[in-house]
């Protein structure tokens, strides 16, 4: 029995839908809808590679035994999500941040910790961490929400599993830690934002006070006009300044949340770095505060 099919058999065993890819490549090795011939399978109309993938021992055997394909596996049927941190593009300058560092950087700002899970090498010097997807909540793929070089893939989405060699080497298991649960924050920045309905902004009398109000405003502008270099320490910056008018009353959270959070993804922040930022600054502001009369 080869190690290939042996690799694609334990990911099956754990119910994890594979397929093959070709040998030495990432890419499927099953036919394009352009060039479908409407025959076997695809008689009633073409079937992708994510619904062909399977987890059935004979279906494998049969396949892996024909060539040394590669071992994609189907993320969104096996219920997981991968957190692909991907290395500098080789014409970056040396000290550019990978997408572990940059996933680091984000925990850190969120107060987390990186998850310890299954983790797996990529050839190129990156890392796969696998999650397992929350049950009734539909996950796509992103790229780069999280945070610069970390993408995620879920429904719609394939990792090249481990066991599989390209040209550039093998994808080994670093970390044969459980799979565990996605984190709630991380799943909280993946999520698409709820949409929320019109709302009219009371005057400053009403809600919070010109104070309040003003310093809101000035800071979402100081946002807007950092450097790029300086983006996410202004955001946090400017968003500690103004938690003080949360924790005193003068300003909803949320309305300060979003407002800077338009802000930050103005300047150019991702998403997730801006959640994570004007969190973190707004918790350490209500923690450290003043009351208004000794302020």
């Amino acid at each position: 029995m080869n190690a290939l099919l042996d690799a694609a058999l334990a990911a099956a065993s754990r119910r994890w839908p594979v397929f093959p890819l070709r040998p030495g490549s990432k890419n499927p090795a099953l036919h394009r809808q352009d060039r479908c011939p409407e025959t076997g399978v695809c008689a009633g109309g073409h079937v992708k590679w994510e619904q062909r993938a399977t987890t059935d021992p004979a279906v494998i055997v049969r396949c892996w035994s024909h060539k040394p394909y590669n071992i994609g596996l189907a993320t969104g049927p096996a219920g997981l999500i991968v957190i692909d941190l991907d290395m500098p593009k080789a014409n970056s300058s040396q000290d550019a941040p990978g997408g572990a560092d940059n996933l680091l950087a984000l925990c850190e700002r969120a107060g987390q910790t990186v998850p310890g899970t299954l983790a797996v090498r990529t050839p190129s010097g990156g890392t796969h961490l696998y999650f397992t997807a929350p049950d009734g909540i539909r996950l796509g793929n992103t790229a780069g929400k999280l945070a610069s070089l970390v993408d995620t893939r879920a429904h719609g989405g394939y990792v090249v599993a481990p066991g599989s060699t390209t040209a550039a080497g093998t994808y080994q298991v670093t970390d044969e830690s459980p799979v565990v649960d996605l984190p709630a924050w991380l799943l909280g920045l993946l999520q698409p934002p709820a949409s929320r309905p019109l709302r009219l902004r009371m005057p400053g009398g009403v809600r919070g006070g010109s104070a309040a109000r003003a310093a809101l405003d000035a800071e979402c502008d100081a946002v807007r006009r950092a450097p790029a270099k300086q983006a996410n320490n202004t955001l946090n910056r400017s968003a500690f300044k103004v938690g003080r008018f949360v924790a005193w009353g003068d300003l909803p959270r949320e309305e300060v949340e979003e407002a800077f959070q338009a802000a930050g993804e103005d300047r150019g922040l991702t998403v997730a770095e801006c959640r994570a930022t004007i969190r973190s600054a707004l918790d350490s502001s209500a923690r450290t505060v003043r009351t208004r009369e000794t302020a």
